[in-house]
């Protein structure tokens, strides 16, 4: 039997070789391991390139000034901070101290860079020195520039968030949105002239596909300017290490701070924000503080048991005059009670609704259940604006509610997780502005088990309920039955047979193994 050899992409072998790692550190270090070291990789690659440049142009005696580097965005690396230096080095005892020196001097020497590297990082973890060795060998044969156009390291850095969040589990991975919810957002709000705010930014994934997306309908990114804000410190630094690799510029205020009790852009307005917070977070604030925060003005204080209801109101209070927010948040907020059903009340007889979208279960790789997509609109009245490949119009949608059920859409991915294609998310963004582009109802067919056009006047009858199926007709269906229930019951059953084909193969692979074969 001929031994099966596979071809493994970039990100795969990568993958392989972080995994390594294991059992020499936590899985929810290594991250911060294998991307600080692509960025090392890629910052050296991108210093060389300009470094040839300068000495085929004869300005040799500029080689090493730091402004001829950073004229042309690339990072100016001194001898100690250079990839070539690092593999030299690579099987010496004191490695992961020179890769924090490397590290600790490109900050130092590019000001954009400040607050975006590990400090001290690597020689405080203990690594084992041979697996470390392997793993430097391993970024070493990745020749980062190899095609620009296909963004090869912001790929490779994309793809290990990602992998990250779905090894870490349910609880964690919060730093990650799932880049098909992020492309839906882009399509739906369209941002393309203005400032962009993400006030939970993460690892900055909003901002980048914001940017993709102006790039895919022929833009200009220097018409977007971007403000955002992270609470996590080791998730503020991946943040500014996932935009200094793609060069973009960022305001992500002076540190990693908490958006309610430290606000970084207070008198920030921004014409749209893409926002997916932490879900139903408790105790965001004391019982007697925030209690007259501006930005609740006009409206009730928000519960301290859930912020669901402060991270709208905290996006409401940071739109422009004609500002749009698209954002992620669970169910729960559609329906609740209490505060929050006056807050929601007020929201929608302020006519700032302009859509709710109810995603798939198991979108997420921190937790499996439904969760929805809202869009706010500051300024629902006609408005046009011009773009490359034509111009927009949107007319008067005032006092009028999109609602959308994406639950049966969305294909597989990762075996247990659901993603969105792009032929859907152009298809589901279709649908949504044609509903924006139509002068009055009449001209606007909803669609069964999909969408409907509700007013003003039927959503105070459903008593400011938002819940997408309490307006959207369903076909046949037995009101009795709890259909989400049912789902997640499948759902459940379904993963639980993934896992057990997942030990079946293991098992086999491991017998092929012993008899020296690779599957």
């Amino acid at each position: 039997m001929a031994k099966k050899v596979q071809t493994k992409s970039t990100e795969e072998i990568l993958w392989d070789a972080a995994n390594k790692l294991r059992g020499s550190i936590e899985p929810s270090e290594y991250k911060h391991v294998v991307l600080s070291l692509i960025f090392l990789k890629f910052a050296s690659d991108k210093f060389i390139k300009r470094r040839e440049e300068l000495i085929a142009e004869g300005k040799e005696a500029f080689l090493e000034i730091p402004e001829f580097y950073q004229a042309e965005n690339v990072f100016y690396l001194p001898e100690e901070s250079r990839w070539d230096f690092i593999i030299e080095n690579a099987k010496q005892e004191d490695i992961t101290l020179k890769v924090d020196t490397a590290l600790k001097t490109i900050e130092r020497t590019n000001k954009s860079l400040e607050g975006a590297l590990p400090d001290n990082y690597f020689s405080r973890l203990g690594l084992d020195q041979s697996k470390f060795s392997a793993l430097l060998d391993t970024i070493n044969n990745i020749d980062t520039l190899r095609d620009e156009a296909q963004d090869i390291v912001g790929r490779v850095y994309e793809y290990f968030l990602s992998k990250f969040a779905i090894a870490e589990g349910k609880g964690k991975g919060e730093f990650y949105t799932p880049k098909s919810i992020v492309n839906l957002i882009a399509e739906m709000i369209e941002p393309y002239k203005g400032k962009i705010y993400d006030p939970s930014c993460g690892s900055g994934g909003m901002f980048v596909q914001s940017l993709k997306f102006i790039e895919k309908h022929q833009g200009n990114k220097k018409d977007i300017s971007i403000y955002g804000q992270e609470l996590t410190n080791t998730t503020f630094k991946l943040a500014k290490m996932n935009l200094a690799i793609r060069g973009i510029s960022a305001n992500l205020g002076n540190k990693a701070a908490d958006t309610f009790g430290d606000d970084q852009h207070k008198d920030l307005k921004a014409d749209y924000i893409m926002a997916n917070p932490p879900f139903n977070l408790k105790d965001w604030r004391a019982e007697n503080e925030l209690t007259d925060d501006p930005r609740w003005a006009g409206y009730e204080v928000p519960p301290k048991s859930n912020a669901n209801y402060a991270w709208i109101l905290t996006m409401i209070s940071k739109l422009s005059q004609n500002g749009v927010a698209g954002f992620i948040l669970a169910n729960g907020a559609l329906s609740g009670g209490g505060e929050e059903y006056k807050i929601r009340k007020q929201i929608i007889e302020n006519d700032l609704v302009e859509a709710i979208v109810i995603l798939p279960r198991a979108m997420f790789y921190s937790t499996d259940i439904s969760v929805t997509l809202w869009i706010l609109n500051r300024n629902k009245n006609e408005r046009t604006f011009e773009v490359n490949d034509g111009v927009k119009k949107y007319r008067n949608r005032k006092g009028e509610v999109l609602f959308m059920d994406l639950r049966q859409k969305g294909e597989p991915f990762e075996k247990k997780f659901i993603q969105f294609g792009e032929e859907e998310i152009t298809t589901i963004a279709t649908h949504y502005h044609n509903w924006q582009q139509s002068s009055w109802k009449e001209t606007y067919l909803n669609i069964p088990e999909y969408s409907y056009s509700a007013s003003l006047e039927e959503i105070r009858k459903k008593d400011y309920s938002l819940v997408p199926s309490k307006y959207i007709e369903f076909v046949n269906r037995d009101e009795n039955i709890d259909y989400d229930t049912q789902m997640q019951t499948l759902q459940t059953e379904l993963k639980d047979l993934f896992q057990q084909e997942e030990a079946l193969k293991q098992e086999v692979a491991n017998v092929f193994k012993s008899l020296g074969y690779e599957l």
